[in-house]
């Protein structure tokens, strides 16, 4: 059973772990996300799926995503960020589940609303 202190310090080190890889994200410094992605790392959200740490940060790579973190919920490996998202000038609010092992994100399932990226104009 883990002691208070071991479930602290684990939910401390997967927080840390999803922050840095959000602030690489946002900072363009897809190197360093993606030293922070398994190469098993699975993506779900609401425009489709990627298989792979690689296949994921490619695709960040492309679509210039930009963060801004509301609020963050831990619990052990997992971890929830509820953030405005920006891509192409337009914003949106949405819900990120992280999971970390082995000190690196795992998976990550996305819910937002996908339609003002996908109207055109305003």
């Amino acid at each position: 059973m883990a002691t208070v202190n071991q479930t602290v310090s684990v939910d401390t080190e997967a927080k840390e772990i999803v922050l840095a890889f959000v602030r690489a994200i946002n900072d363009d410094d897809f190197k360093t996300a993606r030293q922070l992605a398994s190469d098993s790392m699975t993506f779900k959200g609401v425009l489709g799926s990627r298989d792979g740490g690689d296949a994921y940060i490619q695709d960040m790579e492309k679509m210039k995503l930009k963060y801004a973190i509301q609020k963050a919920f831990v619990d052990g490996n997992d971890v929830c960020l509820l953030y405005d998202l920006t891509m192409s000038g337009k914003t949106i609010f949405g819900c990120g589940w992280y999971q970390v092992e082995k000190g690196k994100v795992q998976s990550l399932k996305v819910l937002f609303d996908p339609r003002p990226f996908l109207e055109g104009g305003n």
